[in-house]
C-alpha cells in the first residue's frame, strides 16, 4: 500500500432489527486509488456506504478518514471532512445550468453567509475561484461545452458526469460512487471510467466504486473487495478476487 489508507473501516457492525446487514466489515482504500466493492444484492454494500457517509451510525466499529475518526458524524459533517458520494440515479437541479449545478455544491461559500453577502469585495474573489474550479472539472470530464445548458437537456450519461463533477466541487479526499455506469451504453461506460482514472491522477483523490457491471469496470480498478451476507469474503487484485471460490459461490447462491 502506498502510504496510510485514505479511508479505513474497522470491524463495522450495523443491524436492522434481527438482520445484521454489516458483520464486522474492515476495509482500506489506498491513497490515489480506484477501489471496487462487489457482491450480490443484499450483501451490505450500500449499507456500508451509508455508514461511511453518516446516513447510518454503526452499532460497533470505526470509520477513519486519513487517520481521523469520523464515526457517527452527520452526513454534512462527513461531507465537510472530505468524503463525497454520487448516486445511481443523479439528483440534479434540472432547471439550473451545468455550471450552476457545480457551483451550488462548493463548500464554505462566503456569499451564502448573510453577513458576508453584504460585503461584495469579501466574496467576489472566491466566486471567481469557484468558477475556475468548475471549468477545470468540466474540462476533465469533457462537458465544458455544455456549461450553459440546463441539466434537463443532458443525456443520461452526461447527467452522470455532472453528478460526478458536482461531488468533486467539494474538493473531496475520497469519492464514493454507487453504480456510476449503470444504465449507460458500453461505449459511454468506458468513457466514464476513463474520466475517473483522469480524476484520480490529476486531482489525487481516492475512489470507492460499487458496481455490478464487472466486465466494464474491473479493468480499471486497483483493488477489489467482495462482500457476502454483510462480511468481506475476499480482497486483492481484480483477477485474484474474481477467481476466488467463495466469491463465485456467493454469486451462484450456494
Amino acid at each position: 500500500m502506498r502510504g496510510p489508507p485514505a479511508l479505513r473501516t474497522e470491524d463495522v457492525v450495523k443491524s436492522f432489527g434481527g438482520l445484521r446487514a454489516l458483520d464486522g466489515v474492515t476495509l482500506e482504500i489506498p491513497p490515489n486509488s480506484l477501489t471496487m466493492l462487489i457482491g450480490p444484492n443484499g450483501s451490505g454494500k450500500t449499507t456500508l456506504i451509508n455508514v461511511i457517509t453518516g446516513v447510518y451510525k454503526p452499532d460497533r466499529g470505526r470509520v477513519l478518514l486519513n487517520g481521523r475518526d469520523i464515526t457517527g458524524l452527520a452526513p454534512h459533517e462527513v461531507y465537510r471532512a472530505g468524503v463525497s458520494r454520487t448516486f445511481q440515479i443523479p439528483a440534479l437541479f434540472t432547471k439550473l445550468t451545468v455550471l450552476e449545478n457545480l457551483l451550488v455544491a462548493a463548500r464554505a461559500q462566503r456569499g451564502e453567509s448573510p453577513l458576508w453577502a453584504l460585503v461584495r469585495g469579501a466574496w467576489l474573489p472566491q466566486e471567481g475561484e469557484l468558477v475556475e474550479r468548475a471549468f477545470r472539472i468540466m474540462r476533465i470530464l469533457r462537458i465544458d461545452h455544455l456549461w450553459d445548458h440546463r441539466a434537463s437537456e443532458l443525456s443520461g450519461g452526461q447527467m452522470k458526469l455532472l453528478e460526478i463533477g458536482r461531488a468533486l466541487m467539494s474538493d473531496p479526499r475520497v469519492l464514493l460512487m454507487d453504480e456510476p455506469v449503470a444504465g449507460v451504453n458500453p461505449k459511454l461506460a468506458h468513457e466514464i471510467m476513463d474520466h475517473l482514472l483522469r480524476l484520480r491522477d490529476r486531482l489525487g483523490i481516492s475512489l470507492l466504486i460499487v458496481e455490478h457491471r464487472l466486465d466494464i469496470v474491473i479493468p480499471y480498478v486497483d483493488v477489489v473487495y467482495a462482500m457476502h451476507q454483510g462480511r468481506v469474503i475476499a480482497r486483492g487484485r481484480p483477477d485474484e478476487v474474481l477467481k476466488n471460490e467463495a466469491v463465485i459461490r456467493s454469486y451462484l447462491g450456494d
